[in-house]
């Protein structure tokens, strides 16, 4: 433990070298507007006119409204049923409820906590290019017709509750690495906690106006924010938890794992599809290139198992499939379809070696590969946005292959603060919740099963 605290300790000197660093590179690297699909800012009038135009009001569009309505409802789904259809059908038959109350609860927490306070900190002003000012706390000043600069078509209220969903389910993300051994009590405890001081201000710093915004970072849905976040909450948090007392993992029910990953197939057109905040052509180009890195994904990780394990499973298709739309989320928004195929065929790719032969060697119990798939594939996505980003897509993202390396350069930094931040974080909320409740189940109530240990109740009553 003394070696591992010795090791968080060093990289949080290096994240804040990297505040630094990423403060000073601004200097040298152009930066691309802040929001994801709007047109860079116009030009000031030439001094020689008397005075200029006042810019037009702001305007709810119903059609823009509409769409986001849908694609909020549709990142909800993500959560419950989709991800926790897709935890609880991997999860051993008497941790299955467990694993799916673990996604439940969080999405009612995190939606209790956004309309509270996090909302305010991570989209309301800037402070220092770290978080948020808590001029809109419980919602302050919002009201239904109220419109945001960063949402400038649709009602805030909609945005708010957009962005929620994204909260809601990164935080869930991680708890497929802590499944099977860790107390109920410590993870509600952790929602309230790695929201609070992980998410929100890594989503300030990135879609808030924060300082890796102003470097000019690109992450169109979430790649940073949301999968590398939650992918190193999960390998952190696995390593503090220790690994099951029993190992081995046979899904209970794949018919749930693929109903899950259809849903969650389903509902990533919203997540990424509606990060255009808007019915336009980004949001189109978003949609096209979700299914296709997607389908390219699973077809990939299916070859790679195919020809390692001698057998395709369905459960690697599954997860296939996951491990696109992972990857293909920072730059849905901004590559073409080449460039959607590559990410996807490289994100089914290394997602399986990541699984199969690292996790294995290296021992760690990340129990349903949140991090291999989320961490891995995350970081994958969010650094190749800044080698395919095509400005004939959205002219807001020109990447290496576009005549821009500078945004590369970006793309890394923005994932190596993130990494390190998120990694000293997690380790120190799993400290505090240690001290608080403790983190795991004890020996017998593991073996019973968390189901019955924690909740009282079975998966299966028959």
């Amino acid at each position: 433990m003394k070696r591992i605290l010795c090791i968080i300790l060093a990289l949080g000197f290096l994240g804040f070298g990297g505040v630094l660093f990423a403060e000073e590179a601004k200097q040298a690297v152009t930066p691309a507007p802040t929001p994801a699909v709007q047109s860079p800012a116009a030009q000031p009038a030439p001094p020689a006119a008397p005075a200029a135009a006042a810019p037009a009001p702001l305007k709810i569009d119903t059609g823009d409204t509409a769409w986001m309505i849908v694609a909020t409802a549709l990142v909800m789904l993500m959560s419950i049923p989709g991800l926790a259809l897709f935890y609880g059908g991997i999860a051993k038959k008497k941790d299955s409820l467990n694993t799916m109350a673990m996604s439940f609860v969080t999405f009612c927490i995190v939606s209790v906590l956004w309309v509270v306070y996090g909302y305010s900190l991570t989209f309301s002003g800037d402070i220092g290019g770290i978080i948020g000012d808590p001029a809109k706390l419980m919602l302050s000043g919002v009201g239904a017709n109220s419109i945001t600069d960063l949402a400038k078509t649709i009602p805030e209220y909609i945005f708010v509750v957009f962005q929620l969903t994204f909260a809601a389910i990164t935080v869930a993300l991680a708890s497929g690495a802590y499944i099977e051994r860790m107390k109920f009590s410590a993870w509600v405890i952790f929602c309230v906690l790695w929201m609070t001081l992980a998410y929100v201000p890594v989503a300030h710093w990135v879609w808030g106006g924060g300082f890796l915004a102003k470097l000019g970072a690109l992450d169109f849905a979430g790649g940073t924010v949301v999968h590398i976040n939650a992918g190193i909450a999960a390998l952190v948090g696995a390593l503090v938890l220790g690994k099951r007392r029993e190992k081995s993992l046979l899904p209970n029910n794949l018919t749930l794992v693929v109903t899950g990953a259809g849903l969650l197939w389903f509902g990533w057109f919203g997540f990424n599809a509606g990060s255009a905040l808007g019915a336009n052509g980004i949001a189109g180009a978003a949609f096209i290139n979700t299914n296709t890195a997607t389908a390219m994904a699973a077809v990939a990780w299916m070859v790679v198992e195919w020809m390692h394990s001698k057998k395709p499973t369905v459960l690697g298709l599954a997860s296939g499939a996951v491990a696109g739309l992972v990857a293909i989320t920072p730059a849905a928004g901004f590559v073409n379809l080449t460039g959607a195929l590559i990410i996807g065929a490289l994100a089914g790719l290394v997602s399986f070696f990541s699984v199969a032969v690292i996790k294995p060697k290296l021992g760690y119990d990340d129990t349903l590969d949140a991090f291999g798939i989320h961490g891995v594939a995350g970081t994958l996505g969010a650094i190749l946005t800044g080698v395919f980003a095509d400005p004939s897509i959205n002219e807001a993202g020109k990447g290496l292959l576009y005549g821009n390396p500078g945004q590369l350069m970006t793309q890394l930094i923005a994932v190596g603060v993130t990494i390190i931040y998120t990694g000293v974080i997690t380790f120190v909320i799993f400290m505090i919740i240690k001290a608080m409740v403790g983190l795991r189940v004890d020996a017998e109530d593991e073996m019973t099963g968390l189901d019955e240990s924690q909740h009282g109740e079975k998966a299966y009553n028959f």
